[in-house]
């Protein structure tokens, strides 16, 4: 053993210590005085469960229902959406797990014989072994869509371009574990790049294996067409033959080269790029049909002039969309007048800048969609 270590502890201790050591950090968490209180925490998980569990007639039912009705239904439809959502056999276990618990004591008679038991133990155990089987398929689900995401982000660009005279910073944050936008780079040429935000319809694991198609549909075609319309078309036809009924996905792709002050870029059903220069900005033209919807589409190039100083602002729908705790988007009102305030700042920092706004008003609240930038400052 070398010098200076000490025995390592068994795995019973280590897993004890551990187990202490999590419940103290839960224990500190829960009584954490800038963290919502436990009755707000509580009505926040009953809300996302129904939001997840119940069905619009259900939620619109509980808009009328008052005091215990209220209670009382929802349990009984977050009871009845848990066990069909179980497999067959969990869901059998389930149910006399349930109805031991609700009886309780058992007394068998014979004779002058009587027999007594007890069931909490025995629905307890089952109960506990439904919860195991549940949360094993949980960890193995988690770590596939973790290795997906790892796969995702190696896909994407570390950072943005170097570019003598342009500022470029890039950045995508999923709402779950692997996401639906995409924002890219690519070297079309010395001192010449594409860049790329997608975002495709929906959330989750489609819209991650749908945006991985875009992207490499993109790369492939990007340096043998002859205009960014060109591009827009091929990658749409060959969506509308290969993806699947009622994905789709919007894209902005500009052409940013050294020593040039205009960018050639394509809006393909995306929300208008921003254009910031000192105090005031505009939202550029529309764009065309949204890319996978139906094939033969043409698509037609734009073009913006910027001078020193100027800001291109492109963002995912996650930016004005992102939801707080009442329910409300973050919306144009507020992202507007943060961009008159951007011109000062370099790319990053006016990313930064967004990015702590939006997170400031969803406080707690889970991110409701993936949230995509693409800011360029002219220097």
């Amino acid at each position: 053993m070398p010098a200076n270590s000490e025995p390592s502890p068994s795995v019973p201790d280590r897993v004890r210590d551990d187990l202490w050591a999590t419940l103290k950090q839960d224990w500190r968490y829960v009584r954490d005085e800038s963290r919502p209180g436990w009755r707000q925490q509580f009505h926040r998980t009953i809300a996302e469960l129904q939001e997840f569990y119940l069905t619009p007639i259900n939620r619109q039912r509980l808009t009328t229902a008052r005091g215990p009705e209220r209670w009382i239904l929802i349990a009984w439809w977050l009871l009845r959406a848990l066990l069909l959502k179980l497999t067959p056999t969990r869901r059998v276990v389930l149910v006399v797990a349930l109805l031991c618990l609700w009886f309780g004591d058992v007394t068998l008679r014979s004779g002058d014989v009587r027999v007594q038991f007890d069931l909490t133990p025995f629905s307890t155990l089952m109960l506990i072994g439904v919860l195991l089987l549940e949360l094993r398929d949980k960890l193995l689900a988690h770590d596939e869509l973790r290795a997906g995401r790892a796969v995702q982000q190696a896909l994407m660009p570390g950072h943005g371009p170097a570019l003598a005279d342009w500022d470029v910073w890039m950045y995508s944050r999923p709402a779950n574990d692997v996401g639906g936008d995409l924002v890219d780079s690519l070297e079309l040429s010395p001192g010449r790049v594409g860049l790329a935000l997608c975002d495709v319809a929906g959330k989750a694991l489609p819209a991650a294996l749908l945006m991985a198609k875009v992207q490499s549909t993109l790369r492939a075609l990007a340096t043998d067409t002859r205009s960014l319309g060109e591009l827009a078309a091929r990658t749409n036809d060959i969506l509308c033959r290969d993806g699947l009924p009622n994905r789709f996905a919007t894209l902005v792709y500009l052409d940013v080269r050294e020593g040039s002050r205009t960018v050639r870029l394509l809006n393909a059903g995306h929300m208008p790029p921003v254009h910031v220069s000192g105090s005031s900005f505009h939202q550029l033209p529309l764009g065309n049909l949204a890319l996978g919807l139906m094939p033969g589409v043409a698509y037609v190039e734009q073009s913006v002039d910027v001078i020193d100083g100027d800001l291109l602002v492109i963002y995912s729908d996650g930016l004005t969309e992102a939801l707080n705790e009442s329910g409300d988007f973050f919306g144009d009102e507020r992202l507007q007048p943060l961009l008159a305030q951007l011109s000062p700042l370099s790319a990053r920092a006016a990313g930064a800048h967004l990015l702590a706004a939006v997170d400031r008003f969803i406080g707690e609240c889970r991110p409701y969609d993936d949230l995509s930038l693409i800011i360029l400052k002219k220097r």
